[in-house]
């Protein structure tokens, strides 16, 4: 499968955030090689999005949001769960990007569920804390080239038939956005 160009980053975020769904998301760990289908992401953008990490200003834990597209933006929340982003925006944008909520696990599964401890299939990667537990994403992955093969990366996947675009999960700013997309079905 070939990897995501950066040219695929470098648009419109809420588009980004759509054409990511079905896309694979690959992670070798030593000999493995694990991977999910992307069922689910959501879009935040710096400029209209009270809800971005990046509305504001520039700090350290968000930084990366305003460097090159096709970027990992991994943050950690709630002091316990990291999340895992894509940089992705328009040129004409300082800083956006998409945060990965789910996938379909494809390869690797028992490796998925031995990094969660967790054997339930249908658990074990719908939400962006799980997933990031089942592909060992950590702080040591921001700021990683995703367009490059390597221990992190993206590639083609599927073309999913039926999207559903809702709400963002879990904000309490720009809640009228429908920047949560998910691969209906």
């Amino acid at each position: 499968m070939n990897i995501l160009p950066r040219e695929f980053y470098s648009k419109d975020t809420v588009n980004v955030a759509k054409n990511l769904l079905g896309k694979k998301i690959v992670r070798k760990i030593g000999k493995s090689e694990i991977s999910g289908i992307i069922t689910e992401t959501e879009a935040y953008k710096h400029d209209d999005d009270p809800a971005s990490h990046a509305f504001r200003k520039i700090t350290d834990r968000n930084r990366v949001m305003f460097e090159e597209v096709g970027s990992a933006y991994v943050y950690f929340t709630y002091g316990m769960y990291f999340c895992f982003n894509v940089v992705a925006r328009s040129p004409k944008v300082a800083a956006g990007a998409v945060l990965i909520r789910a996938i379909k696990p494809v390869k690797g599964i028992e490796i998925m569920q031995k990094n969660r401890k967790n054997p339930d299939l249908k658990n074990l990667t719908n939400g962006p804390a799980k997933l990031t537990q089942a592909l060992k994403i950590t702080k040591e992955h921001y700021g990683i080239d995703l367009t490059k093969k390597s221990e992190l990366y993206i590639s083609e996947g599927i073309n999913p038939t039926k999207i559903t675009a809702t709400p963002r999960v879990g904000i309490t700013k720009a809640v009228d956005k429908l920047w949560n997309f998910k691969i209906k079905n």
